[in-house]
């Protein structure tokens, strides 16, 4: 029984500090030298544009590295079907340049390529078929 007491109120010392804690005046904002209050962050939006190149880019790396001549499953990748089509057209161009040329090429015709097509994909604002088009 004594054991439970201690746990208890050790279980509740802890909330109070953590409470306390958090509950806390974080006290004055630094900001400037002159007093002025420093100008907080803006939240910058990601485009479509740039989350297909950056999806298409990962996956696109990971295989030609891999030297692996299978795809995968363009679901479980988080890929939608034109998303996919891009990644294996990508991958196919690279393993060419990468037979004619060197790994660098094949690695930069990836970045290039992957940049290139998801802008195209999105200069109208993106696919109308829906998310998975």
């Amino acid at each position: 029984m004594r054991h439970r007491t201690r746990l208890c109120a050790l279980a509740l010392t802890t909330t109070l500090t953590l409470t306390t804690a958090a509950c806390a005046d974080p006290g004055p904002d630094p900001g400037h030298a002159d007093g002025t209050a420093a100008p907080t962050p803006s939240a910058r939006t990601t485009s479509p544009a740039e989350l297909c190149t950056a999806i298409i880019t990962k996956w696109a790396r990971q295989l030609y590295a891999a030297r692996d001549s299978t795809y995968g499953d363009y679901q479980s990748m988080g890929l939608s079907n034109g998303q996919y089509t891009i990644l294996r057209d990508i991958l196919d161009a690279a393993r060419a340049e990468r037979e004619e040329g060197s790994e660098a090429a094949g690695r930069k015709l990836i970045d290039r390529q992957a940049r290139e097509r998801c802008a195209e994909r999105h200069q109208d604002g993106g696919p109308s078929g829906g998310p998975w088009v």
